[in-house]
């Protein structure tokens, strides 16, 4: 799971452009994360932003355009919070364990207002065949796959788990399932995952 380099822009009005861009996605994921996809609309992130909805229009053409650049915009943000403060770790058990504790912080603070985005947007789009719901799924993937890719390096001798996919899929639940506790204020959810991670990482024997 990775984010591409972006190039660094001179010129004035791109410039411009790039900032009034940053500023629709950032409000964008924001009341996606709390309303869902379906919920952006050109006017209402023009007036939140003190754009004009011809304005926002113009960078993002249609509905679907602005909805799958939100989808881009929050796993940038993800990784950038999440996943590139761990690559410092061994691979393994250290880099699942800061993985995850990134993961906390994002969802604590959170990152973005309605808690994790992807939780937020799965079950919206699970029945909605489309390009978004193939980002939505692209994410979901990349997310599980750098998790069974941790697993599987811990697997010799810091790990029971035995199946890397089954491990990320349950890791990759709990912590769903720990974000929907958090939005119901219930704080008490972060000790049990971390006890869940630390059963998960239980040497054999």
């Amino acid at each position: 799971m990775s984010a591409p380099v972006p190039r660094p822009l001179t010129d004035k009005r791109l410039l411009r452009g790039a900032r009034t861009r940053s500023t629709v996605l950032r409000r964008a994921v924001d009341l996606a994360s709390l309303d869902g996809l379906e919920g952006l609309s050109f006017g209402r992130i023009a007036a939140d932003t003190g754009l004009s909805k011809a304005g926002v229009q113009t960078l993002f053409r249609t509905k679907e355009i602005l909805q799958l650049a939100a989808v881009d915009h929050a796993r940038d943000l993800f990784i950038e919070a999440v996943v590139d403060p761990a690559r410092g770790e061994a691979r393994g058990g250290a880099r699942l364990r800061a993985v995850v504790e990134n993961w906390i912080v994002y969802a604590e603070t959170p990152l973005f207002l309605g808690g994790c985005f992807r939780a937020a947007n799965m079950t919206e789009f699970d029945s909605k065949p489309g390009p978004v719901r193939d980002a939505l799924l692209r994410d979901q993937r990349d997310w599980r796959a750098l998790l069974a890719n941790q697993f599987r390096h811990a697997a010799a001798g810091e790990s029971a788990q035995t199946d890397p996919e089954l491990a990320a899929f349950q890791l990759d639940a709990v912590l769903l399932a720990a974000n929907t506790a958090l939005r119901l204020d219930d704080s008490t959810v972060i000790s049990k995952v971390r006890r869940v991670l630390d059963q998960m990482l239980r040497p054999p024997g």
